[in-house]
């Protein structure tokens, strides 16, 4: 069911690093991160904001530029451990044939911009600028104080393909989700945590999500209240709830663009190689685990398209369970 895995993968990614995102109102924007999620700003001028969470250090995770195409993504991004892992990067993606070219990112190293083989726009880098930790700093605390960013969520045509590929450059898979013989869902990861990536089916490559950590469970609760308190509260779209896969806490909100976002109570750890992915039966489970309502139909379809990035279909559409079809169905007494 799962494509192998490259435990020593020709370039070393160690974690989800950071991503750009388009916007229409950057202010709004800013204060949507700030004062929901509680993100502090590490940069900003008069197109781009440059954000992080509370314990990070690295200078941005999330990065908002002004743009006519507000409501689209840019591109996500992937630490790698060295600097020469980005030099055997450009040589693995232009030896496939896939795009790969060097550029200049303010308040990083030597950046690489590549693409999978489906157009997910990537940026690789080495290092990145810092700024002290603000984690301890209670008094600057707004929102849900967001942590970290944790992991990206994907729509894509083909699941398999996809996981393949990212399986070459060393990502495991923590939980997948099949249906039949049909790989339906893969969660993938490189950091000691059970995810960085997940790809599940839908037109794509399009940005399901990406999520940030919360330090308690009461934090997620914070979110929604501040979401509503600030007159976002209509963004709300899901949760709290627990997940099936995975097990966490969460929420899933909605930005002024629509770009969705969730926070979460983090996850279990995936360090050792002997740990076996766990699969989970689509016909037997949903994305909440033992009680919760589906979500709603537009939760599992609509996602943040990437600039100038073709979208293509599965062969299959998707047909999860969704809270229109549970309402419309018969429920036993």
């Amino acid at each position: 069911m799962l494509p192998p895995v490259d435990l020593r993968p020709p370039f070393n990614i160690s974690r989800t690093s950071h991503l750009r995102l388009n916007v229409a109102d950057l202010a709004e924007s800013r204060k949507f991160y700030t004062t929901v999620l509680g993100l502090v700003v590490s940069d900003e001028d008069e197109s781009t904001v440059y954000l992080r969470g509370l314990a990070e250090a690295c200078h941005h995770s999330l990065v908002l530029e002004q743009s006519p195409d507000g409501g689209t993504a840019r591109r996500i991004g992937f630490r790698v451990f060295f600097d020469e892992d980005l030099d055997e990067a450009y040589r693995y993606f232009r030896e496939r044939g896939l795009p790969a070219e060097w550029v200049e990112m303010p308040h990083q190293g030597r950046t690489l911009h590549v693409s999978d083989p489906i157009g997910t726009p990537l940026e690789l880098c080495a290092t990145m600028s810092t700024r002290p930790r603000l984690h301890i700093n209670f008094e600057q605390y707004q929102g849900a104080h967001a942590q970290r960013l944790d992991h990206f969520q994907l729509l894509v045509p083909d699941v398999y393909e996809l996981c393949a590929f990212y399986g070459e450059l060393g990502f495991r898979n923590s939980e997948y989700l099949e249906h039949g013989d049909e790989l339906i869902g893969a969660f993938m990861y490189r950091k000691g945590t059970c995810l960085d990536l997940a790809i599940v089916p839908g037109d794509g490559p399009s940005l399901h999500h990406f999520a940030y950590t919360v330090s308690e469970s009461h934090d997620i609760f914070t979110a929604c209240d501040f979401a509503g308190i600030l007159g976002y509260g209509d963004g709300v779209e899901r949760g709290p709830g627990r997940h099936g896969p995975g097990g966490m806490l969460f929420s899933y909100l909605r930005d002024p663009d629509g770009h969705r976002v969730e926070v979460f109570n983090s996850h279990y750890q995936t360090i050792d190689i002997e740990t076996e992915p766990v699969r989970w039966d689509a016909t037997s489970v949903s994305t909440n685990a033992r009680w919760g309502l589906p979500a709603l139909e537009k939760w599992y379809f609509e996602a943040s398209a990437f600039v100038d990035v073709p979208l293509k279909s599965p062969a299959i559409p998707p047909s999860p369970m969704t809270l229109e079809k549970f309402l419309s169905s018969p429920q036993p007494r």
